[in-house]
């Protein structure tokens, strides 16, 4: 069961971290992506680790602001956001799905099938 923590209401401009827990499994084996949605919006890809957390994607949006990262140890899975803008406003959720190869990573919705429940993000002007 995986569980999004850490969203809240900051400036724009600012920074949030993200938090993806696992309980009751690990994510070692998983690939893991950070899904956003807006209300009446598609959900739509952010950024997604390898299970090496080595080998990561990112939405366009993302790059160079957003940074995505893993502790297997600790069976979390981060979402590092700075300069965050009005526009990153949603409903962050993260997913996972498991695959054999430990440098794949996944950008599709539809390759996701353990998802957690959203953390919401808001970001005023």
């Amino acid at each position: 069961q995986l569980q999004a923590s850490g969203g809240g209401l900051v400036q724009a401009g600012g920074s949030l971290r993200l938090t993806c827990a696992a309980s009751g499994g690990t994510l070692r084996s998983y690939v893991v992506g950070w899904f956003r949605q807006i209300p009446g919006k598609e959900r739509e890809f952010v950024a997604s680790v390898a299970r090496n957390g080595i080998n990561r994607d990112y939405a366009e949006s993302a790059r160079g602001r957003f940074t995505i990262s893993r502790d297997n140890a600790k069976n979390t899975v981060y979402l590092q956001m700075n300069s965050l803008e009005p526009e990153d406003t949603a409903v962050y959720y993260c997913a996972a799905a498991w695959r054999a190869h430990s440098n794949v990573v996944l950008t599709f919705i539809e390759s996701y099938n353990n998802w957690g429940q959203g953390a919401e993000v808001t970001v005023s002007s």
